[in-house]
C-alpha cells in the first residue's frame, strides 16, 4: 500500500511540475512573440515568391534541413523544412487551400523561434525528443491567385484517394516517408463561424478527424484529442469562449481523415475570425503560441495524462455570425411600418494581382435574427431606415471628389456623388460615399432585400444619426465606425 501511495504521489508531483513548466513557457511565448514574428509577412495575400528568401535563409542554416519535396502544376517548388534529432516525428503542413495562409505565417514565426538563442532549455527538450517537419505552402498556385483550389481546379483536401494532384501526391509521399507520429493540418475557415449558441466568433477551431464512419477512437485518434484539449486550454487564456470544434463526420476523400487512418495523430486547426483583426495577425499569434505549446507537451509526453472527456465539451462550430447585425430597424414599405433585424456581410473582391482587396457589403438575411450574432451589433430601436440621396452637382474629376467633406454631405442625406470621367479600372473609393455616373437613377422606393448592397440612413426624431455605407455603420455625430471603402456604381 505504501508503495502504491508513493507511486501516486510521484505521478502527481511530476504532473504538477510539468503543468507549471508548460504554463511558464506558454506565458513566455505569448509575451515575447514580437521578438520572433516574421516581419516580411504582414498580410494574408502572400505568394510563393514571398517565401523563397525565407526558405533560402533556412537552407543556408546548419540547424535546419531544407528539402524540395515536390512541385505544383505550374512548377512552383514545394519545400519541407526540418529541425531536431528526436525519434518522434511531428509533421505540420499549411495552405493546402491557397486562400488560407494564417498558419503559413505562424510557421515562419515558429522557425524564427527555433533558430533564436532564447528558451534554450525548452528547445533542447523539444529538439532532442522530436524532429519537426514544416511544409509551409502546399498549394502555391492557389496562393498565387488567392483561391481555394489548385490549378487543376480541384480541392486538394478531397484528393487523398485518387491522388490526381501533384500537390496531394507530395503530401502523401512526405507523410509516408516520415511515418509521422503527429500531424498538424493547418487551415483557415470562414469568419462567420461562431462557437455554438454563443455570440463569440470561432477564432480557432479544432478537429481530431474520424478515420471511419463509426467514428471509433483508437490510440492514434485519442492522442490527437488529448493534444486538442490542451491547445484549447491555451487559447482560452487569450480568446476566452472563442474556440469551436468541427463536426467529426467521416469524409473518406479528405487527407485529415486518411492521415489519421494511416497512423498519424492528426490535429486539424482552423483559423476563423476575430474582432478588429481583418488580416488575422492576432490569430496568427494564437497559432504560434498554441502550436509551440502543443509541441512542448508532445516532447515531454504530458499530453498522455490528459482525459479526452473535455474534447466533446468544446462547443461545435456554428455559422451564425454577421459582420454587422442591426436589430429593430423601423422600415416603411407601401405605407406601413415594419420592424426588421438586418444582417450584413462583406465580400472581399481581389485586385487583378491578388495582392489586396476591396469589400462589397450585402444583406445576408433580414427578419427575426434573434438566434444570430454580429461582430458589431447595433440596436436600432426608435430608428427608421431612410433612403440616401444623389448629390445634385456633377463633379469634374476624382480630385474634386477627394476634397469633399464626406460627413457634411452625409448629414444632409447625400451618399451618391456623380463624377465625370471615372477611370474604368477604378472600383472603390476611400471616402464613405459612392461615385456614380451622371445618368445614375435611384429607385423611387427604397427596398431592403437579401442580396442587396445596403446604403441608407437611420433617422431618429427627424435627424440623420447613422449612415450605412456599403454595409458599414457610421456614427454621423462622432464620425466613428469601421469603414473600408465605398463603391463605383454605374
Amino acid at each position: 500500500m505504501k508503495s502504491l501511495i508513493l507511486s501516486i504521489v510521484t505521478i502527481l508531483s511530476f504532473t504538477v511540475v510539468v503543468c507549471a513548466q508548460e504554463t511558464e513557457i506558454t506565458n513566455g511565448l505569448y509575451r515575447t512573440y514580437n521578438t520572433y514574428k516574421e516581419l516580411s509577412l504582414k498580410q494574408r495575400r502572400i505568394k510563393h515568391k514571398d517565401l523563397q528568401p525565407l526558405i533560402k535563409k533556412y537552407t543556408n542554416n546548419a540547424k535546419f534541413k531544407v528539402t524540395k519535396v515536390g512541385e505544383s502544376i505550374e512548377g512552383r517548388s514545394i519545400s519541407l523544412v526540418s529541425i531536431g534529432t528526436g525519434k518522434i516525428n511531428v509533421f505540420l503542413w499549411s495552405q493546402m487551400h491557397g486562400d488560407e495562409p494564417t498558419a503559413t505565417q505562424a510557421i515562419f514565426d515558429i522557425l524564427n523561434f527555433l533558430d533564436a538563442n532564447s528558451f534554450q532549455k525548452e528547445k533542447e527538450k523539444i529538439l532532442s525528443k522530436l524532429t519537426l517537419h514544416f511544409l509551409p505552402m502546399l498549394n502555391p498556385d492557389g496562393a498565387e491567385y488567392y483561391t481555394r483550389r489548385n490549378t487543376l481546379g480541384i480541392d486538394i483536401n478531397r484528393d487523398a484517394l485518387h491522388l490526381q494532384s501533384p500537390e496531394g501526391r507530395t503530401l502523401k509521399r512526405v507523410r509516408d516517408s516520415l511515418k509521422a507520429n503527429f500531424g498538424f493540418n493547418l487551415h483557415d475557415q470562414s469568419t462567420y463561424y461562431n462557437a455554438e449558441r454563443t455570440n463569440k466568433p470561432a477564432t480557432i477551431s479544432y478537429l481530431a478527424p474520424a478515420y471511419n464512419y463509426e467514428k471509433d477512437i483508437n490510440e492514434v485518434r485519442a492522442n490527437a484529442m488529448k493534444v486538442i484539449v490542451y491547445m484549447n486550454s491555451i487559447v482560452q487564456k487569450y480568446a476566452p469562449g472563442q474556440v469551436g470544434r468541427y463536426n467529426d463526420d467521416f469524409e473518406p476523400r479528405a487527407f485529415g481523415d486518411n492521415i489519421q487512418k494511416w497512423g498519424t495523430s492528426t490535429i486539424l486547426i482552423e483559423s476563423g475570425g476575430n474582432y478588429d483583426d481583418v488580416e488575422k495577425q492576432e490569430i496568427r499569434k494564437l497559432n504560434y503560441v498554441s502550436i509551440l505549446s502543443a509541441i512542448y507537451t508532445i516532447a515531454n509526453g504530458s499530453y498522455a495524462n490528459i482525459a479526452i472527456d473535455d474534447y466533446n465539451k468544446i462547443p461545435e462550430n456554428d455559422r451564425k455570425m454577421f459582420d454587422l447585425k442591426m436589430t429593430n430597424v423601423s422600415y416603411n414599405l407601401l405605407g406601413k411600418t415594419y420592424k426588421l433585424d438586418i444582417g450584413v456581410n462583406h465580400t472581399e473582391i481581389d485586385n487583378p494581382m491578388h495582392t489586396n482587396f476591396y469589400n462589397i457589403g450585402r444583406i445576408a438575411d433580414q427578419g427575426d435574427l434573434s438566434t444570430y450574432y454580429g461582430y458589431t451589433t447595433f440596436n436600432a430601436e426608435g430608428y427608421t431606415a431612410v433612403q440616401a440621396k444623389k448629390y445634385p452637382k456633377t463633379l469634374k474629376s476624382l480630385e474634386q471628389f477627394s476634397k469633399l467633406n464626406a460627413f457634411a454631405l452625409l448629414k444632409e442625406g447625400y451618399m451618391y456623388v456623380p463624377v465625370d470621367k471615372v477611370p474604368v479600372k477604378l472600383k472603390n473609393t476611400q471616402l464613405p460615399l459612392h461615385i456614380v455616373n451622371t445618368g445614375y437613377v435611384l429607385p423611387k422606393v427604397m427596398r431592403l432585400t437579401p442580396g442587396k448592397n445596403p446604403n441608407f440612413f437611420l433617422e431618429k426624431n427627424g435627424e440623420l444619426v447613422y449612415a450605412i455605407v456599403n454595409g458599414y455603420l457610421i456614427d454621423l455625430k462622432t464620425k466613428k465606425g469601421y469603414f473600408k471603402n465605398g463603391l463605383i456604381l454605374k
